[in-house]
């Protein structure tokens, strides 16, 4: 029964297909499904139509499994976005190990994923049929299966800047870069040097941060403002980018997926530390993600050329969060202000706990807590990737 609130009643089940394509009704459905309907004439053209329904999705969804790129394994970077349980193996107090996180989760299983399901490199690894769930790294159980398909190096709260995890004391991204090193050489044990040199150079590496460097470091505590304009920060962790993905091409690594910033001004917590009338959206916030995204797209045209062989596509995570947030039922959404933990203002993390109110239907909010969406929009930006990115690393 969990399972069909996290899911099943939101307003549409969203299949893995591009959202403009197919936007199904699950009530008009149920009548046709019923087997204790009695079968007359009357009622076969609706079981007619719906026959004809599933066999035209499964026609598309094997033309979009044709066309996306084949990977041998995946690789996931960056904060809370993309951390699947790294957390829980660190002294920090920012770990999602705990209830009610997990709501939504196979099992209702509290993974350290810090959303009430799956998140992005979860979603992307199925629908590329490279794996069900990424594990993270510093799991000391896993496999070398689980080695040879992928693992996340992410951690949440963790940026392109050093100085956002001085506090926190979880893993920046350029430490997550010599996690990858260490990684390569457990891999070269389970599988082979040669056999490891080519899981590596058919991967697929997904890069989601910045987020956390820009509420920690420039918004919400403005250290950095001592040191730099809004401008000059951004190009300061562009530069970050630059040496993480020549660091893991100089491991192997060709095909990269690097995310810009989301609408950061429109997350419950600083809707809430701006004090925003009837709950609205800091645009200047937004206004400076859509600055550093075009940057980013720049820089990453810039770069690739100078890396023979690799392919550097631009992940655009704004463009489908903003677009649920500015047309919320499109996406079966009700709320898109404020999260579905407590009071969906402030809570996240350690205050986002067990004994937390938490809303009856997760599917119809846009954020679990005040700074992680959930799974339902982590979905959505995984099938606009899935139709809008991955088809450029083919």
């Amino acid at each position: 029964m969990s399972h069909l609130i996290c899911h099943l009643n939101a307003s549409y089940y969203y299949t893995e297909f591009p959202r403009n394509l197919y936007n199904i009704r699950v009530h008009s459905f149920q009548k046709w499904l019923n087997p204790r309907r009695k079968q007359t004439h009357s009622n076969m053209a609706p079981s007619r139509v719906l026959f004809t329904i599933l066999v035209h999705l499964c026609t598309v969804a094997s033309c979009l499994c044709h066309n996306q790129p084949r990977f041998t394994a995946i690789y996931a970077f960056g904060d809370s976005f993309a951390d699947t349980g790294n957390n829980n193996f660190l002294v920090t107090l920012l770990k999602a190990n705990h209830a009610p996180y997990g709501q939504c989760f196979p099992g209702r299983v509290a993974t350290g994923r810090f959303s009430d399901g799956k998140l992005i490199p979860d979603i992307l690894a199925s629908a590329l049929g490279i794996k069900e769930f990424v594990p993270p790294f510093l799991d000391p159980s896993l496999s070398p299966q689980e080695l040879r398909t992928g693992v996340s190096f992410a951690s949440a709260g963790s940026g392109y800047d050093e100085l956002t995890t001085v506090f926190t004391n979880v893993i920046p991204v350029s430490k997550q870069a010599e996690h990858f090193e260490h990684y390569i050489g457990r891999l070269n044990r389970a599988a082979g040097e040669v056999a490891a040199r080519n899981i590596v150079r058919g991967s697929l590496s997904v890069l989601l941060a910045g987020t956390s460097d820009f509420l920690i470091n420039f918004y919400d505590t403005p250290t950095r403002q001592i040191h730099y304009n809004l401008t000059g920060y951004q190009d300061f962790l562009q530069h970050k980018i630059r040496q993480f993905i020549r660091t893991l091409y100089d491991q192997g690594v060709r095909k990269f997926l690097i995310a810009g910033l989301p609408p950061v001004g429109c997350f419950p917590i600083q809707i809430t530390t701006k004090l925003r009338f009837q709950l609205s959206c800091a645009d200047d916030e937004n206004r400076d993600a859509q600055s550093y995204n075009q940057k980013l797209i720049s820089l990453l045209a810039k770069i690739e050329p100078t890396l023979p062989g690799a392919k550097l596509v631009y992940a655009d995570i704004f463009s489908p969060l903003i677009d649920s947030i500015i047309y919320p039922s499109k996406y079966g959404l009700a709320i898109t202000n404020r999260g579905c933990c407590g009071t969906g203002l402030l809570e996240a993390a350690l205050l986002c706990k067990e004994f937390s109110p938490v809303c009856p239907n997760p599917a119809q909010f846009l954020f679990w807590d005040s700074t992680n969406p959930s799974e339902v929009a982590y979905k959505n930006i995984a099938q606009f990737l899935l139709q809008h990115a991955l088809p450029q690393l083919a």
